[in-house]
């Protein structure tokens, strides 16, 4: 059996060697070079699996001898010197005999309990599993339950090893159809996979759902208290392609103080959202990551309609990254260039992970659709669950990286904080969601005594010496420092938490980095 397996896996390597070239035609008249097994079935041609001829027959059921006759070939088995075989249907002067005997002998196929091989039946897919995995000893087994493959079913594990090795993922509809007969196209690509792993695929992570959900459409959008009321100076904050980086820079600290109470948050691509009514060009929604108080489907406010987009895809099953720079660029194209630049987008932004390309990652669309983001400027995780516990230096280095950045009421992207969207969104990006609004923050957590501070945990301020309402938000850094991002008039900044007016207006601190 030793010598068996080394033989397969000499005919792998020599098999694998030669993956890149195929002939510049394609061989079969009825497999044109587009087809989406040709190089699979060419690969199977060049190596001597199959024969050329004038038609392939792809969609033909396959026998047990056809099917036989192509692992004899593909593994490298020995046809002469063999004992004979005792099928009462196989006999010496039979024309495949050979074919049966190296099959046999290799103890890869067998006969049923009548002593029967049935060379002419059709090969099912249950059978297909069990010889392939014979035949190159695969390993592994798949967490993935076919619906119409029950646990007791005979050959259960062999297609639990197949899907583990990703030769074969079942039908669109999740079910395997063990006995359906295997035709001779499907069983020439699990043929190829199986003796070259290049050839191996995972199936795509989403999919169509029938019921739709809304998520925001650009990169940033302001969140309003009521609809329609906005300033010209707005305007290019609310058209359906916002320049939110123009127009938070161009704001003058008279024009940001009149954004208190007007604007409440500010939602970023991608975020799920909720739609509650609508009214004129304006959806009223809830943005489910952000926690309010008395508001269980997440914040609430205005967006402009053309700030929110339906869509009918699942991407649970798909890995994230979190965008880990300050701003990050999606491209059509995975080349750095501003033609290829489709949209700048903010940092903690989350996009589903469709494929790894090495230095680059194609990435799922609101719409669908496949652009491609730069490794380096995310964070890549299996789903928001499995991000890692941070350290206190983590929460706190990120903080750090936006010194300097002038302060936006209801800020909460790159482009501009406020003092609670600066730590909700931080912390966001390490995993951890914390309420959006100062005042809430305060009220969840572990609460610790001024004696207790830690780096990481967050401090509150509050009106009437500290015994009124919450109003402001810091993050304790160590040696008696915090940052905050403290008013319009100015940036993020880090002071002493002994400043009189904080250390006049503190009221308590909250930990959420838990042991």
């Amino acid at each position: 059996m030793k010598n068996f397996i080394f033989s397969v896996l000499c005919m792998v390597l020599l098999f694998t060697s030669g993956i890149t070239s195929y002939a510049a035609a394609p061989s079969f008249g009825d497999i044109p070079e587009n087809h989406s097994s040709s190089k699979e079935i060419e690969y199977l041609l060049q190596n001597g699996i199959l024969t050329a001829a004038p038609t392939f027959g792809f969609n033909e059921t396959l026998t047990r001898i056809e099917a036989a006759e192509m692992i004899v070939k593909a593994v490298g088995l020995e046809t002469e010197g063999l004992p004979d075989v005792d099928f009462i249907d196989v006999l010496p002067t039979y024309e495949h005999y050979h074919i049966v005997q190296a099959i046999a002998a290799a103890g890869i196929m067998g006969g049923n309990a009548d002593r029967e091989f049935m060379p002419d039946a059709s090969l099912t897919r249950a059978q297909a599993a069990a010889i392939l995995v014979s035949a190159f000893d695969l390993k592994g087994t798949s967490i993935k339950q076919f619906p119409d493959v029950p646990q007791t079913f005979w050959a259960n594990d062999a297609i639990s090893t197949l899907v583990a090795n990703e030769i074969t993922f079942g039908y669109p509809d999740g079910t395997f159809k063990p006995t359906a007969p295997l035709n001779r196209g499907h069983f020439s690509v699990f043929l190829a996979r199986a003796l070259n792993p290049e050839f191996r695929e995972r199936p795509a992570c989403y999919t169509t759902k029938s019921k739709k959900t809304y998520a925001i459409n650009v990169p940033v959008t302001n969140v309003w208290h009521k609809p329609n009321n906005t300033r010209p100076i707005d305007a290019i904050s609310i058209q359906p392609q916002p320049d939110m980086k123009r127009w938070s820079t161009q704001l003058t600290i008279s024009q940001k103080l009149w954004l208190i109470g007007r604007t409440d948050t500010q939602a970023l691509y991608g975020d799920p959202v909720e739609i509650l009514k609508s009214k004129g060009n304006w959806h009223y929604i809830a943005i489910k990551d952000q926690v309010k108080t008395g508001h269980k489907n997440g914040y609430q406010g205005w967006a402009p309609q053309s700030h929110v987009a339906s869509t009918n895809i699942d991407s649970t099953n798909c890995p994230i990254a979190i965008v880990d720079a300050k701003i990050a660029s999606l491209y059509n194209e995975p080349k750095l260039h501003d033609k290829y630049k489709w949209l700048d987008i903010s940092y903690t932004t989350i996009l589903p992970v469709v494929k790894d390309n090495g230095n680059w990652l194609e990435v799922l669309t609101v719409s669908g659709a496949i652009k491609h983001i730069q490794k380096q400027d995310v964070k890549v995780h299996a789903n928001y669950k499995a991000v890692p516990k941070p350290t206190q230096k983590d929460i706190v280095d990120s903080a750090k990286r936006y010194l300097g950045l002038p302060y936006v009421w209801a800020g909460a992207s790159a482009y501009g904080f406020d003092c609670s969207g600066l730590l909700y969104s931080v912390y966001k990006n390490h995993g951890i969601l914390i309420p959006r609004d100062s005042f809430v923050q305060a009220t969840h957590g572990k609460a610790i005594s001024r004696k207790q501070l830690q780096p990481g945990d967050l401090m509150f301020f509050a009106h009437n010496g500290g015994k009124g309402k919450v109003y402001h938000v810091s993050m304790y850094v160590g040696d008696g420092k915090m940052i905050h991002a403290p008013n319009s008039s100015r940036s993020i900044e880090i002071i002493s938490i002994d400043t009189p007016l904080y250390k006049k207006n503190y009221s308590g601190a909250r930990r959420y980095l838990t042991n």
